[in-house]
């Protein structure tokens, strides 16, 4: 099992609501091993230095994550705090990842000063948001729509609608909730609309496989649930390829030792879309997900990868 540290330094990012996230989890710590000494090391990675373009062309979401596991390599910090749905799928076996507490809302938000949701804004409309999967969805609801790449922290985006430089914003629920903005969601988004990205909500925690101590202080806080809906949608990615430069979707509900999980594969236009659900036993999460991801890819899954393939060659 191994020995409870007696000192745990968590290594974060610094935008705002990756410290936010932090400091939850380090209070979180805190209560429950008050003899333990809890640090925050707080790095600047090149996800959050590179704003003038799409996340796709820099790297993709593993920006956010690669700098704080070299931390953890060099012994400069014990443990990683993420968003879950910027690690990604695919960790390096000397890691260990695991969920962090209950999800938070895992549905997009429609912020604007105008309006009060989508349906009400008229054609031509600027909406802004830099992530494929957003864009493909809501292009397909909303063809009349115009569409605009948005990146920056959460108040950097809201700072630049209150400017007018866009009609509306679409941001995750979670991230506003915890920054304590939710009086800054004019709508949620309907799954039905809008699949979120794969573990959004989810808090998650990256440490080093050979420290079993850091592990047994973390397995505490694992919510069974959160933890089953991770790993149900996180397998499903594995198998469809999922990345920053993919429209991909996806949201897991467990309830009585049932999973139901429901994914979308598309290109970045809405043009073409494919969307499938599946459920079965919460014991067998990653099995259900990988399925889904395999048959997203035989009814039509396939032949959107190869377009996108074809268009980035």
């Amino acid at each position: 099992m191994g020995t409870i540290p007696d000192r745990i330094r968590i290594a974060t990012r610094e935008s705002q609501l990756a410290l936010r996230q932090t400091h939850m989890v380090a209070a979180a710590l805190r209560e429950r091993h008050p003899e333990m000494a809890v640090e925050i090391v707080g790095m600047t990675t090149l996800g959050d230095r590179v704003l003038d373009r799409p996340l796709a062309e820099v790297g993709g979401k593993g920006l956010f994550v690669k700098e704080l596991e070299v931390a953890l390599r060099e012994d400069r910090a014990d443990i990683a705090v993420h968003s879950m749905k910027d690690v990604p799928m695919e960790v390096a076996p000397d890691f260990a990842l695991t969920t962090f507490g209950a999800r938070e809302e895992p549905l997009d938000a429609f912020v604007s000063v105008g309006y009060a949701t989508l349906d009400e804004m008229p054609a031509g409309a600027v909406v802004g948001t830099s992530s494929l999967r957003r864009e493909c969805q809501l292009r397909r609801a909303y063809p009349a729509l115009s569409f605009r790449a948005l990146r920056g922290n959460v108040n950097t985006r809201l700072a630049k609608l209150d400017r007018g430089e866009y009609d509306a914003i679409i941001l995750a629920v979670a991230g506003l909730r915890r920054l304590g903005l939710a009086e800054r969601v004019r709508a949620i988004v309907p799954e039905a609309i809008s699949l979120p990205a794969i573990a959004q909500g989810i808090l998650a925690i990256e440490f080093l496989a050979s420290r079993p101590g850091i592990g047994a202080v973390l397995a505490a806080f694992e919510q069974p649930a959160t933890a089953v809906s991770a790993r149900a949608e996180r397998a499903l990615g594995r198998v469809v390829e999922g990345s920053c430069d993919v429209p991909l979707g996806a949201l897991a509900r467990v309830s009585a030792g049932i999973v139901g999980l429901e994914a979308f594969l598309g290109l970045p236009d809405g043009t073409r879309i494919v969307r499938e659900s599946a459920s079965g036993a919460a014991d067998r999460a990653e099995a259900l997900g990988a399925g889904l991801g395999e048959r997203l890819l035989a009814n039509g899954g396939r032949e959107i990868l190869d377009a996108l393939a074809a268009r980035a060659a």
